[in-house]
């Protein structure tokens, strides 16, 4: 019998009593929510092969010694995998991944197996030696555990089947001593990313039918051998060598099937080497490439991602690139050398999802062409040397939610804008050191729709399953990049240009808005208490302007700002006092003479007292025009930073907008049952 109720949303505990049934050979019960623990063998009964189900204090029956396949995998289960799995005669496949199953890894008595996938749990202890005996194991998938020890990779010597090993992300450290170059003959996939090897292993030279070699994260200091290049030239389509230390320049690339090429985070020098035209991903981002952008660039019309940031590229990007590939999703160039104009070749009908361009060399102005990309999120072109105006003309980008334009030379007033729901998607706006000038863009902020509604704080990311979005904003003062981007981050920064004028109420409807730098402008009038209903802002900088009054009270509402700065104005009256403004320090009123109470040294008279939390809250409630409630979100949500070396603690923990650690790509198994 068998019996496969996959994915189909199943939860509770698991009925056991189907082990129950004579006939059932396999039972697969994988990507269901089931939860709890394996039947134990029950030692008070009179039977051996008797299991006892402690959740619901009862027998389920007895061991399924005719089971061939058990699926448990992408469930919830907990606690240790049962001995007596390890004694079934007759289990060849057994998949138990994805779940949250502890202690060392079971015994097997028998050498049936021809699958055994553990991955994604939290198992630890040493890699039993039952399994080195498993003279027919064709699948081995011990990842992402917590297993370790020193490992002799010629323990794996006896499984001549072997087809697929992976033993990535634990806390094993191996070694590749004494290996006969054809011990694994059938081959296809190797996994050892992560298992702190310092060499490449050198029996993969005999690897003809390799298909898929990840080595990433680990401690290889060495030149590519040109060995590995020959290996799987005919059959490699997924090779990953990301996060090591490898130098030298990479020698032409053999591998006719390549798909997807990961050489990021390393130290290679020389040109841009150039995959296969049947290369989906590639990616060598963090090195030290040298010279132009070779034109063979063009023949990679299958690219879907392209990340070549953070090298040394320089020349001019080519025309083709706008067009090169109708599946191109993701254009990373930022961080090079690359000079002149951006490529107007952008055509329509392309799905390009992320364009980052940002701190490299060009000039000119904006292409037109820009407009067919319809799919466009991200748009970073910061750090360059672009001259033009506003492009109120990118308004009509459906999907757009990222803009920064920082430090170019744009200039001119913002002006109106031409649709009637301008950047609907847009989240973060950075249009911070260039030359705009006049008044505030009042129109466009009563329509930036995603920061206007609340969102849920639901952990989502912007990317795909390749590539995961990121940016460099400045946060509370600082530089940052965030390696992901949460999706209801917000944020607005317009510091360091000419603009002038007062803030409008209308500032007021922004109640998403995380960020909101204002500051080194020529902005006039009063702070407006409608800030007072921005309950998400965690930071307000609006600083070096000529803004004249007092500090409105209802800002003492901001229950979630860390980071206040009004310093270099022409403030005047007592600062508001309580709530967050208890710990904000006297840098964020310098230069404001007229400013008094804590934390100024300077004292107020008795007529200038603040007025009290119930009074503020009654005009938040009535006079301004805007729903307001208070959101205790705390002051504890610290932040975690990147400046240029890394990583600085500045608080007491990490908001869940800004993850460092970007998750590992999901990859399909295909398993043959010849029965």
């Amino acid at each position: 019998m068998r019996l496969d109720l996959s994915s189909n949303n199943f939860g509770g505990q698991i009925p056991w009593s189907l082990l129950n049934l004579e006939s059932l050979v396999y039972l697969n019960l994988g990507g269901n929510n089931y939860v709890g623990q394996f039947p134990e063998v029950d030692s008070n009964s009179t039977s051996i092969s008797s299991l006892y189900d402690f959740s619901k204090q009862q027998l389920v029956g007895h061991i399924p010694r005719h089971l061939i396949l058990l699926y448990l995998d992408g469930n919830q289960l907990n606690g240790t995998i049962p001995s007596w799995l390890g004694s079934l005669p007759s289990l060849e496949y057994l998949e138990l991944g994805s779940n949250q199953l502890s202690g060392n890894i079971i015994q097997f008595q028998s050498r049936s197996l021809s699958l055994l996938g553990l991955r994604d749990n939290k198992l630890d202890g040493l890699i039993p030696r039952s399994i080195y005996e498993q003279v027919n194991l064709q699948v081995l998938d011990l990842s992402s555990n917590n297993l370790g020890g020193n490992l002799e990779f010629e323990k794996f010597s006896k499984l001549p089947s072997l087809g697929e090993l992976n033993l990535s992300f634990n806390h094993i450290s191996l070694s590749f001593n004494h290996l006969n170059n054809n011990t694994w003959p059938q081959l296809e996939l190797l996994d050892l990313s992560s298992c702190n090897i310092s060499e490449f292993p050198y029996f993969l030279r005999a690897s003809q039918n390799l298909d898929m070699l990840y080595l990433s994260h680990n401690r290889i200091r060495a030149d590519i051998p040109k060995w590995l290049l020959d290996s799987g030239k005919d059959s490699l389509r997924y090779l990953d060598l990301s996060h090591n230390s490898l130098t030298g320049t990479v020698g032409q690339l053999r591998w006719k099937k390549l798909e997807y090429l990961d050489l990021r985070n390393n130290s290679l020098q020389g040109g841009l080497p150039i995959p296969s035209p049947s290369t989906f991903f590639f990616s060598i981002s963090n090195n030290q490439l040298t010279r132009e952008m070779p034109p063979t660039i063009c023949s990679l019309t299958r690219l879907e991602i392209l990340d070549l940031s953070s090298n040394k590229l320089s020349g001019k990007i080519h025309q083709c690139i706008g067009n090169f590939s109708q599946s191109l999703s993701v254009l990373d160039l930022r961080n090079n050398k690359f000079h002149g104009v951006i490529p107007g070749t952008f055509s329509e009908g392309n799905v390009l999802r992320n364009l980052d361009l940002n701190g490299n060399q060009l000039e000119g102005s904006l292409p037109p062409t820009l407009l067919t990309c319809r799919e466009l999120e991200v748009l970073d072109l910061g750090n360059n040397k672009i001259q033009d105006t506003f492009p109120n003309w990118l308004e009509s980008l459906p999907k757009l939610q990222v803009l920064i334009l920082r430090s170019n030379k744009f200039y001119g007033e913002i002006g109106f804008p031409e649709t009637n729901f301008p950047f609907p998607k847009l989240r973060i706006m950075d249009l911070s050191y260039n030359r705009f000038s006049g008044l505030l863009p009042t129109k466009y902020f009563e329509h930036l729709t995603a920061m206007i509604n609340s969102q849920e704080h639901e952990l989502k990311y912007m990317g795909e399953g390749y590539y995961q979005d990121n940016v460099v904003v400045t946060i509370k003062g600082f530089e940052i990049e965030m390696v992901k981007i949460q999706t209801f981050f917000t944020s607005i920064d317009f510091s360091n240009n000419t603009f002038r004028g007062e803030i409008s109420n209308v500032i007021g409807k922004l109640k998403s808005l995380k960020g909101l730098n204002f500051s080194h402008n020529e902005l006039t009038g009063t702070i407006p208490p409608s800030f007072g209903v921005m309950c998400n802002l965690e930071w307000l900088d609006l600083s070096s302007n000529k803004f004249v009054g007092d500090i409105p009270e209802q800002l003492t509402n901001l229950t979630s700002l860390e980071k206040f700065n009004v310093s270099k104005n022409q403030l005047v009256g007592p600062i508001p006092h309580g709530k967050q403004f208890d710990t904000f320090e006297n840098d964020s009123y310098s230069g404001n003479t007229g400013l008094c109470g804590l934390p100024l040294s300077k004292t107020c008279g008795a007529h200038q007292s603040p007025p009290s939390s119930l009074q503020q809250e009654d005009d938040l409630e009535h006079g301004n025009g805007f729903d307001w409630k208070v959101v205790l979100i705390g002051y504890a949500s610290g932040v975690v930073i990147g400046i240029s070396v890394g990583y600085l603690v500045l608080s007491n923990g990490t908001p869940d907008w800004l993850v460092k650690v970007v998750g590992r790509k999901q990859r399909r198994r295909t398993v043959k049952i010849t029965h």
